[in-house]
């Protein structure tokens, strides 16, 4: 007889993990508001004093990535150094690329176009395909 294990984690919103995907949504909620046709690959990491950005974005707008990592904390409740996180002190360090050539031709036109098996009508209904 085989065992299953279940197992599941369960975080507040002021936890690491929980920020740092709140600062991904927002940078990626902030270019799909200003260029529908951006693409983003955006990962954050956070930890004492620091947050960290990188990952490609491809678009034709500008975001102020900084100062929305610094809102995002802040509407989270970091406002003062004695909770052991701050919006205004904590570092803030951005890498940020454009999407890689690898990476684009193999979503700007997916495999069942290139091999004339779907319309481009067709696929115009299918995700953009990059997702792991």
């Amino acid at each position: 007889m085989s065992r299953n294990f279940f197992t599941s984690e369960s975080v507040t919103e002021g936890h690491p993990d929980k920020m740092a995907d709140q600062i991904s949504d927002a940078i990626l909620d902030a270019i799909m508001a200003q260029d529908p046709m951006g693409r983003v690959a955006a990962e954050t990491l956070v930890t004492t004093g620091l947050v960290v950005v990188s990952g490609e974005i491809t678009t034709e707008c500008y975001v102020d990535i900084p100062r929305l990592v610094r809102s995002t904390i802040r509407d989270i409740g970091y406002t003062r150094a004695k909770y052991g996180f701050d919006c205004e002190t904590c570092a803030v360090i951005t890498s940020l690329d454009e999407q890689s050539g690898d990476i684009a031709m193999g979503v700007n036109k997916a495999w069942e176009a290139k091999k004339g098996e779907m319309s481009d009508s067709e696929l115009d209904a299918i995700g953009a395909g990059d997702q792991a």
